[in-house]
């Protein structure tokens, strides 16, 4: 009875109804858009690196470290040395150490220099190994592999020729032209700062640094195949990425390697970084989850006012209400009921209309800023807010329901 009379009174007046429910399902959508995107961006920047217990370089500050060797943002301020690297290597606490390399770029691509055993040790979200869609890890001097968002936005194939630029600019006047190195690997998208990075061999980029007559010297003189030898083993490296025998001497080799009377090096749990990392954003977070509130609070005002107005307008329709026997608290719970299904509607549109958005926008904001967005938006945050809103809009129908109870009860 109380839907079919509120639906009936709803259509009435429809053309009021459907720009409140428009308005309303527009609040709700940049609520339920910001809710998601900020579940999906911690979710992303979670695992962004995952089965590295350790990060170590050179001592800065622990988010400098993580920003640049996880997320290639900023760069290092100093670098640590390979003596470093190879002593840690040799730790009987240490299962496999990966070196990695920074400060050259490729048309705006950061290149990372490393070796072949990143591609087997180096994991993502739920420990997600690196998989190739095309071609093969590093196995020669100037192999390249790349990034999925890399070879789409330059349209990069197997056995393209690029050559690398020295500095992190999308533009540099110091190239390596004489060096170009062949794209031998593609690897397919994984949501993380990876897809938007060019791998190279530690091997490749000491080459490409060396004096142009001793560059021109190795490469007559030398094979393409990776060497082992020490005359290409790199002086400094950016930083280690280090898996343990046992997760439980993480906090112990920390330690070790925090205090150590050597070079000062630093080493960071990924984990805790992202934590850290995570809390700093949180004002900026916190502060687009007010702006969202808001907007939903200043439309469920509007849709008070909007009832407001029409009990004016319906004098008659309640005064036949209470001929038929209706009475004051069912006219009081009809506007009630009234402002529900105009919420529910706009909840149902807003949801539909969140997830054809992310449906289309999936591959542009993966593409454009390494962000894997889900379908599934209705989330216990969500719900919750929904739930919430529901809440409000009894709170907020309660003045147009007074004023009909008092409009009915004049009829007695």
């Amino acid at each position: 009875m109380f839907l079919k009379l509120a639906a009936q009174s709803l259509i009435h007046r429809k053309g009021s109804v459907i720009l409140t429910t428009l308005a309303l399902s527009i609040s709700m959508l940049v609520m339920f858009s910001v809710e998601h995107m900020r579940a999906q961006a911690k979710t992303n920047f979670a695992s962004s690196v995952s089965g590295v217990d350790l990060i170590v370089g050179a001592r800065s500050g622990e988010l400098n470290l993580l920003l640049y060797s996880v997320f290639r943002m900023g760069k290092a301020t100093n670098n640590m040395s390979w003596q470093s690297y190879v002593d840690l290597s040799e730790d009987s606490a240490v299962s496999w150490a990966i070196p990695i390399s920074l400060g050259d770029s490729h048309q705006g691509y950061r290149v990372l220099g490393t070796i072949s055993d990143y591609f087997e040790h180096f994991s993502y979200g739920a420990k997600q190994s690196l998989i190739f869609s095309e071609g093969r890890k590093l196995n020669s001097t100037f192999d390249v592999v790349i990034g999925s968002e890399v070879a789409k936005t330059l349209n990069y194939q197997l056995g393209k020729a690029l050559t690398l630029s020295h500095g992190i600019g999308s533009t540099s006047f110091t190239n390596h032209d004489d060096t170009p190195f062949r794209v031998i690997g593609i690897l397919e998208a994984t949501g993380t700062p990876v897809d938007q990075t060019i791998h190279v061999s530690l091997q490749g980029l000491e080459v490409v640094h060396l004096s142009a007559s001793k560059r021109k010297q190795f490469i007559h003189n030398h094979e393409s195949k990776l060497s082992h030898d020490d005359e290409l083993d790199p002086k400094s490296i950016t930083a280690v990425m280090i898996g343990l025998k046992s997760r439980v001497r993480a906090f112990q080799l920390q330690r070790k390697i925090n205090t150590s009377n050597g070079e000062p090096l630093m080493a960071i749990l990924p984990g805790v970084a992202l934590s850290q990392l995570w809390k700093t954003v949180s004002i900026a977070e916190n502060t687009l989850r007010v702006v969202s509130a808001l907007v939903i609070v200043s439309t469920l005002l509007g849709l008070s006012a909007m009832l407001l107005v029409s009990i004016r307008e319906r004098r008659q329709e309640i005064k036949l209400l209470r001929m038929i026997g209706a009475s004051p608290f069912f006219i009081y719970w009809l506007i009630e009921v009234e402002a529900l299904l105009i919420i529910s509607i706009s909840t149902i549109f807003a949801i539909v209309l969140l997830m054809f958005s992310f449906t289309y926008s999936k591959e542009f904001l993966l593409n454009q800023y390494g962000l894997s967005i889900g379908l599934n938006v209705v989330s216990i945050n969500n719900l919750k807010a929904i739930g919430l809103i529901f809440l409000l809009t009894l709170l907020a129908a309660v003045p147009p329901s007074v004023m009909a109870f008092k409009e009915a009860a004049k009829k007695q």
